[in-house]
């Protein structure tokens, strides 16, 4: 007889499959446009700045930082990085940087511009320019210039102001922002009208800026649901399905479908008190960006009754905002955008959490999904999404008794995590959440 197939510990949403297929969708239509002499261009995740411009001006887009963990994800990034080594940038540069730098080097030197062959999911075709963003990463600048040096394409940096929760707060100071990012993007569009030949059709991006903001309601909604106990939807589903929200990632109408679908199972297993897990010990969420190259990871944390409920601040939707009295697309796009970071000033400053949008929403992630633990993830190659950490686990335990368990890694580089090791902290650190769990009740605490 044949042999049963394993089941695996965490039950993934069905859902969520078509979803992930749209990070697929994106490579192939890429390679489609540039077979078809349309443009195709090479973006940095930019908090919806640029996205639905480009959208609405039917450009396809493939996001390097997207591919890096695609590459990890499928066990080629180590001959990107070692390419990149060999051409002399520092190896503790961005995991996602370093491998499309050596995908780049290799497509460009060795292959006259073509796509190579062992690139995942048909890899990325020569872009026409690339989109960079001032936001949060610390390479981005020059990871792009780079870029575009060893493919001859021009590059267009967006701004994304974030200012620090005292700052934002200074009379006109939000009004000072919105109009920066309305004037730059005006200019942004001038530019991709003169790199394509053709006006924008301002109608199609109003209708563009007014799905991408539902697409991401609803994919916030999906997450509230996931407050329940049993936590109906584990964060490996969640790093599959948001693509197509943060990215924009294939046709946003059928996006918006698809989410409503999720919405629709996770509140299915939520009114019929159905886990992600099969016995939910312990409720965690999990800070910043995950080891891409061992998921799996999660599944053995899985066995041990680990329930991943809430994650990563710079992967989930803005908090909603009622945007429908602004009429310039341009500005409605910029609002939505600074929605990203400053829908959780307002509590952060009521706390008095200078760390605004990078530590306090761990704070309320924490309180709000009731988590017993959380699982830091600091980046040997990522300075952005690391040296908030210790202040985010300081805040937990000081403020909500919620300990951290720290775990180095990388996004990328497989050689800067050991997923055994990890595993041999896990035993103790759930006496340690126990013991914690025990200190909350003692002082009120309603989990």
């Amino acid at each position: 007889m044949e042999k049963a197939k394993e089941k695996r510990t965490i039950d993934r949403l069905q859902s969520m499959r078509p979803l992930r297929a749209k990070v697929n969708e994106t490579y192939l239509k890429s390679i489609e446009a540039i077979q078809a002499g349309k443009p195709a261009v090479w973006g940095m995740l930019n908090f919806y700045y640029g996205d639905p411009i480009l959208k609405a001006m039917d450009i396809e887009v493939v996001y390097p930082e997207n591919y890096g963990a695609i590459a990890a994800a499928m066990g080629v990034a180590r001959e990107y990085l070692d390419r990149a080594d060999a051409d002399g940038f520092p190896t503790h540069l961005c995991g996602y940087s370093l491998t499309t730098l050596g995908y780049a080097s290799r497509m460009m030197r060795e292959l006259d511009g073509q796509i190579p062959p062992e690139a995942p999911f048909g890899g990325m075709p020569k872009p026409l320019f690339l989109m960079s963003s001032a936001a949060i990463c610390d390479a981005r600048y020059k990871w792009f210039q780079s870029l575009g040096r060893y493919m001859d394409a021009p590059v267009w940096t967006l701004e994304a102001p974030a200012p620090g929760v005292k700052e934002f707060f200074i009379e006109g100071n939000y009004d000072r922002m919105v109009n920066l990012g309305v004037q730059h993007l005006r200019g942004f569009v001038s530019f991709v009208e003169d790199m394509v030949g053709k006006k924008m059709d301002w109608d199609r991006l109003d209708r563009t800026a007014n799905l991408m903001i539902e697409v991401n309601r609803v994919w916030h909604e999906v997450n509230e649901l996931r407050k329940a106990k049993p936590c109906p939807m584990h964060s490996r589903d969640f790093w599959s399905a948001m693509p197509a929200a943060l990215f924009l990632a294939g046709d946003l109408e059928d996006s918006l479908r698809l989410y409503q679908a999720m919405y629709d199972e996770v509140k299915d297993r939520v009114d019929h008190h159905a886990g992600a897990i099969p016995e939910e010990k312990y409720r965690l969420l999990f800070a910043e960006l995950p080891p891409w190259h061992s998921l799996g990871f999660f599944d053995k944390l899985a066995e041990r009754g680990w329930s991943f409920v809430v994650e990563s601040f710079g992967y989930r939707p803005p908090i909603p905002v009622d945007l429908s009295n602004v009429n310039d697309p341009l500005e409605r796009i910029t609002r939505f955008s600074l929605q990203f970071f400053a829908g959780y000033y307002e509590d952060a400053r009521k706390q008095n959490v200078l760390g605004g949008a990078f530590a306090y929403p761990y704070l309320k992630y924490a309180r709000e999904w009731r988590c017993d633990g959380a699982l830091l993830h600091p980046l040997i190659s990522c300075r952005s999404a690391s040296t908030h950490l210790p202040y985010v686990s300081n805040m937990l335990i000081e403020q909500l008794k919620v300990p951290s368990l720290s775990i180095e890694g990388d996004i990328v580089d497989l050689r800067l995590f050991n997923p055994e090791d990890a595993l041999a902290r896990a035993e103790p650190f759930e006496e340690t959440m126990q013991h914690y769990s025990r200190m909350r009740k003692q002082e009120g605490f309603d989990w």
